[in-house]
């Protein structure tokens, strides 16, 4: 019997290696975001330059590129673009690109293209600026498109915001201006559940959400339906499936995810308590600043300890006598 297993495990086709998973939630996310930009400018009605992306897109690029080089060069490595030939040089670019089209997406400038291409700078580049140690390596710890969107939104907020929300479902008909949002969220949905296994990031998120509103509409006397009814909109389901879920800068476990999750929406209650605009990205990035503290911290304090430990078994001779 032991003969027969051994020759149709000879005979049988070697097994095909698992994908990454990473790559192929990048994969997704990017081809998501591009053919929804297409149909953005062709169908729905986004009001920016149709040469925008296109710039902002090569900015992106061109930024990956020169920061990763910046970054091997210090740190004696080859850069992460070379060795698997066109294949790397796609699967190294894939994050720029959603980056870039993000920025550019959710920005509204007037005819100022400047301020886009700041936030695209800053989203990129800040994956090589801002990075805590984690198990033993450098990772970065905010989220780049929302790092980028809040940075310009800090240092132009006089000249430019957030992209209207109309202009998503603008040429849409009645039947349309439904189907978009459950179109977006059935994608987004299959992505995070199958892919990113964000799942419980976004019940965090989206029940936290849920409960601010109730609260504020308990203790404020905030309008329920108005409160709530931002969960409806177009901007909001993109936030929740492409921006908060970003596979680089969110937790891995279930319960961590939860936690980053409910306590984005917790940011999210004070800071409309205190009646401060572009809500959802601010309480992103200041949850993931916290989060890459707390590394920090967490790094320090193990460091210090491990010399405290350390030093009492290296003392010299002459210093026990003495």
């Amino acid at each position: 019997m032991s003969t027969k297993l051994s020759v149709v495990g000879a005979g049988s086709k070697p097994a095909k290696p698992a994908q990454d998973a990473r790559y192929l939630a990048l994969r997704n996310f990017a081809a998501s975001i591009s053919v929804f930009n297409v149909f953005g400018y062709t169908l729905l009605g986004f009001e920016q330059p149709w040469l925008w992306p296109i710039i902002a897109v090569l900015t992106g690029y061109t930024v990956e590129l020169v920061f990763e080089s910046i970054s091997a060069w210090a740190q004696r490595r080859a850069p992460r673009y070379r060795g698997k030939g066109a294949r790397g040089m796609y699967e190294f670019l894939l994050p720029a690109h959603i980056t870039s089209l993000a920025v550019n997406m959710l920005l509204y400038a007037n005819n100022q293209i400047w301020p886009v291409l700041f936030g695209v700078v800053v989203g990129v580049a800040g994956k090589h600026a801002l990075q805590a140690p984690v198990a033993g390596r450098m990772r970065h710890f905010m989220n780049p498109s929302n790092l980028g969107i809040t940075a310009a939104l800090v240092v132009f907020g006089s000249w430019i915001s957030i992209a209207p929300p109309y202009e998503f479902t603008e040429n849409a008909n009645s039947f349309w201006k439904v189907m978009i949002p459950v179109i977006i969220a059935t994608a987004g949905t299959v992505i995070n559940a199958v892919l990113t296994r964000k799942v419980m990031l976004i019940m965090g998120w989206m029940g936290g959400f849920f409960i601010q509103a109730v609260l504020r509409h308990w203790i404020w006397d905030v309008a329920f339906y108005s409160a709530v009814g931002v969960m409806t909109g177009v901007a909001f389901i993109l936030f929740t499936n492409y921006m908060i879920t970003d596979p680089g800068t969110s937790p891995a476990k279930g319960r961590n995810q939860f936690v980053f999750g409910s306590s984005v929406a917790v940011v999210y209650g004070i800071l409309l308590v205190f009646n401060v605009v572009y809500t959802l990205f601010f309480a992103v990035v200041i949850v993931c600043g916290l989060r890459g503290a707390g590394w920090w911290v967490a790094h320090l304090v193990g460091r210090s300890k491990s010399r405290a430990t350390v030093t009492p078994l290296t003392e010299s001779p002459a210093a026990k006598a003495a």
